[in-house]
């Protein structure tokens, strides 16, 4: 009978091996419009799971529609959603120097009314998507991204959460009492010129008026765009790649969506 249990075992566990091994993050670009500009995205699921399951929006930094957006999209396959790193600035517009980046950011923001159409056309596609439980979306940001989701959350968009991750904090564009809908889960460099603390308070006070449900979590000697490895490379000193707070808040994004998406 022991010998017969322990073969059993194993049989279990060369097949659940097996499954594993089966699973595959598989990625689509997708070329998509707002308006006349034709916007680049990669969508990003496990083609393993047979069942609809949630989806998340991924805002690129203000470099654009780069590898560290498409990237993220791919871990959160790997964690079991549906991931769909978008465009915010056109095909193409992708920048390697500051001064390109600040241009192309600048271009996109001087519109309110087009940077959020660009979104909710991206936000309309993960919907329609057949894999995706279009009741459960969330969206997360990164540096310019984390202000564009803020953007979203503070004008009152159906969202199940939204997670800012080094992103500037504040607005010209304050949220209104019950107004916000999202979960809001704001993750930031303690070190970060970029958002210093005064930022921060502001913040607090202003989602705590509004009646949000909101965290902020502060990682010590973190600088901006922490969770970008190639951060150090661009010649900024104010970027810099912290592999304990790219990890801590990686896991701090996924606990909230175990919570708002399961």
């Amino acid at each position: 009978m022991h010998a017969r249990r322990m073969v059993a075992v194993a049989i279990a566990a060369v097949l659940a091996f097996a499954s594993a091994a089966s699973a595959e993050v598989k990625t689509r670009e997708l070329d998509y419009k707002q308006g006349d500009t034709v916007l680049a995205g990669l969508i990003a699921w496990d083609d393993a799971a047979k069942s609809k399951r949630p989806g998340v929006l991924v805002v690129h930094e203000w470099w654009g529609h780069n590898e560290h957006a498409r990237n993220q999209a791919k871990r959160l396959a790997e964690a079991g959603y549906v991931g769909f790193a978008l465009d915010m600035y056109g095909k193409g517009k992708v920048a390697t120097h500051a001064k390109d980046a600040e241009a192309f950011m600048n271009e996109a923001t001087k519109n309110p009314a087009a940077l959020a159409a660009r979104f909710n056309a991206a936000l309309e596609l993960l919907k329609q998507d057949p894999r995706v439980d279009s009741k459960k979306i969330a969206a997360i940001g990164y540096c310019f991204g984390g202000s564009v989701v803020l953007g979203r959350a503070r004008a009152g968009a159906d969202l199940a959460a939204v997670v800012s991750v080094h992103g500037a904090l504040a607005t010209k564009s304050p949220a209104e009492k019950g107004k916000v809908k999202a979960r809001v889960l704001v993750l930031t460099g303690a070190a970060d010129p970029m958002i210093p603390p005064e930022q921060v308070d502001a913040f607090n006070a202003e989602m705590t008026a509004a009646g949000a449900k909101f965290q902020v979590v502060s990682y010590q000697g973190a600088g901006h765009s922490f969770t970008n490895p190639a951060a150090d490379k661009a010649g900024m000193d104010a970027l810099a790649y912290n592999a304990e707070a790219d990890k801590k808040s990686w896991a701090a994004m996924l606990e909230l969506f175990k919570e708002v998406l399961r």
